[in-house]
């Protein structure tokens, strides 16, 4: 049995069960607190009946400044998963799905347009679990993690990808081909 909770700052110290995982992106404790503090709503976790974390994910709600209003690759009012992880012995179960929901939801409530994510080019499974939660490639970022795990190259591609919220009605903020239109780390915010 598991439960869906708020995020509290004496939860970072227990992820480890989630943040050993090699494609989970670590950051300062600072960063955390950060998030708690300006986006509660958009930081939950799943729990076992033990207490231990199983799942995470960590959003924001945010739109560029408005001196980017017109140029090609302004990003809108939307919410954005800036962490989503689950422990290995809980994946396979719908934590991700029903912790994705959640920030979509919360978005949704803030007439967001839509959610955006970034999935590292080599994490199939990721990027698979989000095209089934009805998330699509917008665009390649060339280059944005500087630590490729392929080994391949130095550097290392990330997919936007998106799911329209009920305001993009339009789909204004969706594109087909997304993996063919190509920016750099200096395109997005």
């Amino acid at each position: 049995m598991t439960a869906l909770r708020p995020f509290h700052p004496t939860d970072l110290f227990k992820t480890n069960l989630t943040n050993l995982d090699t494609l989970t992106e670590n950051y300062e404790l600072r960063f955390y607190l950060e998030y708690l503090a300006k986006w509660p709503s958009l930081f939950n976790l799943i729990e076992d009946q033990h207490g231990q974390i199983a799942a995470y994910i960590m959003g924001k709600v945010e739109e560029q400044p408005s001196y980017l209003r017109h140029t090609p690759e302004y990003t809108p009012w939307h919410g954005h998963i800036t962490a989503l992880t689950v422990a290995p012995q809980y994946r396979r179960l719908g934590l991700a799905k029903l912790l994705t929901e959640s920030l979509e939801r919360a978005s949704n409530e803030q007439n967001a347009w839509f959610v955006d994510l970034y999935v590292r080019e080599s994490n199939k499974i990721a990027g698979g679990l989000y095209k089934g939660m009805g998330y699509s490639v917008y665009r390649r970022v060339v280059d944005y993690y500087s630590d490729n795990m392929t080994g391949e190259k130095d550097t290392e591609d990330a997919f936007d990808m998106r799911k329209p919220l009920d305001r993009d009605k339009d789909l204004r903020y969706i594109r087909e081909n997304g993996e063919d239109h190509m920016v750099g780390p200096e395109d997005v915010y």
